[in-house]
């Protein structure tokens, strides 16, 4: 149910923002406002305002399928319209106005994940720590030299300024920012009675970045921040339970390895059940007595891959940090942040253009809902951040130049502003109907992404 209402909260709010922007300009330049709709279908309630702007009497309209929305205008193209309120019909208004009236939809869309972004860093996050977790073999992070348990203080991009890095999710957003970009990261950890700071280069320019998930960063090699080897919640008839393990226990040594975090003791698991592992006794630590127990995990399949599981949640809680700015550095983090997301979705789309990434980055209405209901059970700031998240990609999608999308309807007003006349009415069908064509295949692959994510 919660991931239901979260949904539908998310997707009134986002719709209705954007479709409140188209409105609201167009209003302003004084075009008459016929319909304002969030959600098609069957109409669920309906009113019109008693008091509004000279010229206009528009309906407010809640439709029952919530997936878009629109704004109804006066237009000479899609009736008849009045020789004494031709003034007040969009298609004869001013170019400059046309574009303001079609390009507040997205622009809205982006200013709400300006203010969203801003409120989470007005009210503050609990975010872990930027302690880093043992990095996963061979990783990149491995390759220069990490080991786990460095607390980062500093990181950019090679050749630019060190910026401090106050939790490990802003460290991760670098990450990403780095991986997709093909830029090289580089680190600077709290010092230890060291003279100097140590630093180490994550060469990302060497990562192939055709997913942003978490095979990402399994190549990377920093896959969490650090927490103790600790067992949780043990379940029942797993390998964990036949072996004795309890929770709380602190699993020291797995034969001759040593131990040292949460991440090495779930990759030892993992790696447990390939050819050649030798099995061994763990060594764990219970209250004041050490124990010696023969655990033998569990053989699963991840696709064709074979990986070991034991049945019981390895780790615990990191240590976390508040993180919170002042009303000016909490607003600018939110221009910073919705400007970043949107060129990395853009990045992200030009690559699937050209097949440099993969389509299985497209993600659909199932996937949305799924984080929706996810976001919100973390609480009221996880929750923004995903809305201001979708906000960003309902904007920058919508400013693409496909005939369906405002995207569209901006590029042909580019091309009357250059050539001096307007697209003509047949190549104005042909490229709509290309157009939703374009958007009906996009749609198609996202939801197969959707069903292969949760049902595959």
């Amino acid at each position: 149910m919660l991931t239901v209402i979260a949904f539908i909260v998310a997707l009134g709010l986002l719709i209705a923002v954007h479709e409140y922007g188209h409105y609201r300009v167009a209003v302003a330049c004084g075009v008459k406002v016929l319909r304002f709709s969030v959600g098609f279908g069957r109409t669920l309630y309906r009113w019109t305002p008693k008091r509004q702007r000279p010229g206009q009497s528009t309906e407010f309209v809640i439709g029952a399928f919530p997936l878009g929305g629109y704004v109804k205008m006066l237009d000479e193209r899609e009736g008849l319209v009045a020789p004494e309120e031709r003034h007040l019909a969009f298609n004869t208004q001013p170019l400059k106005a046309r574009t303001a009236i079609v390009a507040a939809g997205p622009l809205a869309n982006l200013l709400l994940a300006v203010l969203l972004y801003a409120t989470v860093n007005w009210y503050g996050v609990d975010e872990p720590k930027p302690i880093l977790a043992s990095p996963v073999a061979g990783s990149v992070a491995d390759g220069a030299g990490l080991r786990g348990g460095e607390e980062v203080e500093g990181a950019g991009f090679d050749g630019e300024v060190l910026q401090p890095v106050r939790s490990f999710e802003e460290l991760r957003w670098l990450l990403t920012r780095g991986a997709v970009d093909g830029r090289d990261v580089r680190l600077q950890f709290a010092s230890s009675g060291q003279a100097q700071a140590r630093q180490a280069l994550l060469p990302l320019s060497q990562v192939r970045s055709a997913d942003v998930d978490a095979t990402l960063f399994r190549r990377i090699g920093l896959m969490g921040p650090w927490t103790p080897p600790l067992i949780g919640d043990v379940i029942a008839g797993g390998a964990a339970e036949r072996a004795g393990l309890r929770k709380g226990d602190w699993v020291q040594a797995v034969g001759s390895t040593r131990i040292f975090d949460a991440q090495q003791l779930r990759e030892t698991i993992r790696d447990s059940v390939k050819p050649g592992k030798a099995e061994g006794l763990w060594q764990v630590r219970r209250g004041d007595q050490t124990l010696q127990l023969r655990v033998v995990p569990d053989t699963v399949y991840q696709g064709e891959a074979a990986i070991g599981r034991i049945g019981a949640y390895v780790g615990a809680p990191p240590a976390v940090v508040t993180v919170r700015y002042g009303p000016l550095e909490g607003l600018w983090k939110g221009v910073e942040r919705t400007w970043e997301v949107s060129v990395l979705t853009l990045r992200m789309i030009g690559r699937m253009v050209i097949g440099d990434a993969s389509l299985k980055n497209l993600s659909g209405p199932l996937t949305i809902a799924d984080y929706a209901g996810k976001s919100a059970s973390m609480g009221l700031a996880q929750y923004l951040v995903f809305l201001a998240l979708i906000s960003v990609s309902l904007g920058v999608l919508n400013l693409l130049p496909l005939p369906v999308l405002d995207g569209g309807h901006l590029m042909y007003y580019l091309w009357e502003a250059v050539t001096g006349r307007s697209v003509s009415d047949a190549w104005m069908e042909r490229l709509q109907r290309g157009g939703v064509a374009l958007l009906l295949v996009m749609m198609s692959i996202a939801l197969f992404n959707d069903v292969t994510r949760l049902f595959g």
